[in-house]
C-alpha cells in the first residue's frame, strides 16, 4: 500500500489546541515582523503567509508585517536570498514539504540546516482537478487515461519535487503506471497552475484545495479527490482512497526565523506564534481554509525537520522523482 502517513511525511495533530483567557498577550512585544513565502503569489506558502499576517495582527501580537513572495528553484530562490539577507528586524519565512524536496531535486548548497525552526503549523490535503468540461469525470477515468497514455495526460503542479509532483508520481504508481513516464508541467505556484488548468493547456491540475475552491465551488472545475486520509470537513469530494486508489498524502507547512535574528526576538516570534495558534483567529482560519491543526514547535519541530529529510527523500525515489 502506497500511504504516506506520520513516519513519511507529516504528523497531523489529534486536534486543536484550546486557550485559556488572557493568551494572547503571552506573545507581545514582537513589534514588527518581515514573512518570506518562496513562492509566487496565491500560493499555498503566500496563502500561509498571509494567514499568519492576519491572525499576529489581528490579535495584537504582532504590528507593520509585511509578506514578500519570492519564486524559483522550488523554493531554493526564496531560501537562498532568505538566508544571505540582512534584516533591519524580525524576519521569518514559511516552508514545508515542497521546500524540502526543492532542496533536494535541485542539490541547493543552502538548506533548512541554515535557518532557525520555529513551528509546524498546519497540514493540506492536495486535490486533482480538471476543468469542468473534461472528459474525466472521476479518478479511475484518469487511471484509464494514464494506463492509456502517461504522456497524453499533462498534469500542472508546484515545483520539481514538491508535495504536487510526488502525489502525481505516486498516484501514477498506485495505479499501475510507470511515475517517471507522466508528463508533468511545473509551475511557479497554485496561481499559475490555476490559469495553466482553466486555459486548456493542461489535463489535470494539482495543488492545495484552497487555492483551487473559488473555481471548484463555482463549477468551473471539477475535483476528483483528495489527497488526506480522510475527507476535508464540508467538502463532498471523495479521497484517493474512497475512490479505489490506495495513495494517502497530508503535505504540512511551519515556519522559520532567519539565522541572524537575536535571541530575544526569536523567542518573542516563537511566543508569539505559541499565543497564534491558540487563538480563536487561527482556528476560525484552518476551519475556513480546510487546513488541519499540526502544531509542533522547538526542538520536536527541529528534530522533526531533520528526520523529515529522510523521509521526503524516500518518497521522492518512490515518485521517480530522484
Amino acid at each position: 500500500m502506497l500511504r504516506l502517513t506520520r513516519r513519511m511525511v507529516a504528523v497531523v495533530a489529534a486536534g486543536t489546541l484550546l486557550a485559556g483567557p488572557g493568551v494572547a498577550q503571552e506573545g507581545a512585544g514582537l513589534g514588527s515582523l518581515s514573512i518570506l513565502a518562496p513562492s509566487s503569489a496565491g500560493s499555498g506558502y503566500d496563502q500561509l503567509a498571509r494567514a499568519i499576517q492576519q491572525a499576529l495582527t489581528d490579535e495584537g501580537l504582532a504590528s507593520d508585517i509585511e509578506v514578500e513572495d519570492v519564486a524559483g528553484g522550488g523554493g531554493t530562490v526564496g531560501l537562498a536570498q532568505f538566508v544571505t539577507a540582512n534584516p533591519r528586524g524580525p524576519a521569518a519565512m514559511v516552508l514545508g514539504f515542497a521546500l524540502v524536496g526543492g532542496i533536494l531535486t535541485t542539490q541547493s548548497p543552502v538548506t533548512l540546516a541554515d535557518v532557525e525552526p520555529v513551528a509546524r503549523l498546519m497540514g493540506e490535503n492536495d486535490v486533482i482537478v480538471v476543468p469542468a468540461g473534461s472528459a474525466i469525470q472521476d479518478l479511475q477515468g484518469l487511471a484509464e487515461a494514464l494506463k492509456a497514455d502517461p504522456g497524453a495526460v499533462s498534469w500542472a503542479g508546484g515545483s520539481i519535487g514538491g508535495i504536487d509532483h510526488v502525489i502525481a508520481g505516486l498516484f501514477a504508481k498506485a495505479v499501475g503506471v510507470d511515475p517517471t513516464q507522466i508528463n508533468y508541467v511545473v509551475h511557479a505556484g497554485g496561481g499559475e497552475v490555476l490559469a495553466s488548468i482553466l486555459g486548456g493547456q493542461t489535463t489535470v491540475g494539482i495543488s492545495g484545495y484552497e487555492e483551487f475552491a473559488p473555481q471548484i465551488e463555482s463549477g468551473e472545475l471539477r475535483a476528483l479527490g483528495v489527497s488526506g486520509p480522510e475527507r476535508i470537513a464540508g467538502v463532498d469530494v471523495p479521497t484517493f482512497q474512497e475512490a479505489g486508489v490506495d495513495l494517502a498524502v497530508v503535505n504540512w507547512r511551519g515556519i522559520a526565523a532567519h539565522p541572524k535574528m537575536s535571541d530575544e526576538d526569536r523567542a518573542a516570534l516563537a511566543a508569539a506564534i505559541d499565543a497564534m495558534v491558540k487563538s480563536d483567529t487561527w482556528r476560525t482560519i484552518l476551519a475556513e481554509r480546510g487546513w488541519t491543526d499540526t502544531y509542533l514547535a522547538g526542538d520536536e519541530f527541529r528534530a522533526f525537520l531533520e528526520e523529515e529529510n529522510t523521509r521526503v527523500e524516500q518518497a521522492l525515489k518512490d515518485a521517480g522523482v530522484l
